[in-house]
């Protein structure tokens, strides 16, 4: 599950939005990384597929990074990474974490949930800035803290089709500390203390966003727009969510392409 990712069936994502604020050659290639991310996702993610076809599936993709093959693949991919010098083992990082969705997903603790974080979510933000062509090295920090605050985001905003993916990514430790069992969220149940789990995770999220926000690197603010509108776009999620009692179990919630460009225009404003 990475955060922005849809399919090609749904509507445009905040990724996607986000993404089209570029011009010229950093637009082709981020959209390059946006299909080989859809891609992979979508394949953990296929009710017509079988776990053993997509754990083949994805042990192809990872078998080719492994081997530094890109014969393979899609030539706009190969010519990519070939090109921006990226680093394959992020794109291998891509595809485990995509693959651990393929399993009943539960985790410990914050520390576990954040590796899995780091996986689906930093990776593609520390691909991403190369592709942008950030210089400073604190766009690095940067892009793996923002990657963590969207995906915590992404997860309580999907929690009821994630339930119905038989998946629950909230730690099962905070889960027996507000006395919520995994079972009834699966069945997208609220439980007592269900809004109180809710905005605990929210706080902490919006914690998060503070320090992504603090160690904004100025010097690659221009560079960084569409990283930037990401940000405002899942703290509006957030608040949208906040405000509307957390009705994720049951409800999906989206920005209007009005909020979109307003996400837009506010990080412009403020670079």
């Amino acid at each position: 599950m990475i955060p922005g990712i849809t399919s090609s069936a749904e509507k445009v994502s905040n990724l996607a939005f986000a993404f089209s604020l570029l011009r010229g050659q950093k637009s082709a290639d981020i959209r390059t990384l946006y299909k080989f991310c859809r891609s992979v996702d979508d394949i953990a993610d296929s009710p017509n597929l079988s776990t053993k076809e997509k754990s083949r599936m994805l042990e192809s993709w990872a078998d080719a990074f492994i081997a530094c093959d890109y014969s393979p693949f899609p030539s706009e991919l190969s010519d990519l990474i070939f090109r921006r010098a990226l680093n394959p083992s992020l794109f291998l990082e891509i595809i485990h974490g995509v693959s651990s969705d393929l399993h009943p997903v539960s985790y410990q603790t914050l520390y576990e949930l954040r590796r899995y974080c780091w996986r689906v979510a930093s990776t593609v933000g520390l691909i991403s800035i190369q592709i942008f062509e950030c210089k400073d090295p604190q766009s690095y920090t940067y892009a793996e803290m923002l990657g963590l605050a969207l995906q915590l985001t992404h997860i309580l905003r999907d929690l009821g089709k994630d339930a119905q993916l038989g998946r629950v990514y909230i730690p099962e430790e905070d889960l027996q500390h507000f006395q919520i069992t995994r079972q009834a969220l699966l069945r997208r149940e609220r439980e007592p203390r269900f809004s109180e789990l809710m905005r605990f995770e929210s706080q902490c999220i919006r914690k998060l966003f503070d320090e992504v926000k603090m160690v904004f690197p100025q010097s690659d603010r221009k560079n960084l727009l569409p990283a930037e509108t990401m940000r405002f776009a899942y703290e509006t999620l957030l608040a949208i969510m906040e405000v509307d009692g957390f009705q994720s179990l049951t409800k999906h919630y989206t920005l209007s392409r009005a909020q979109k460009i307003w996400c837009a225009t506010k990080a412009f404003i403020c670079r």
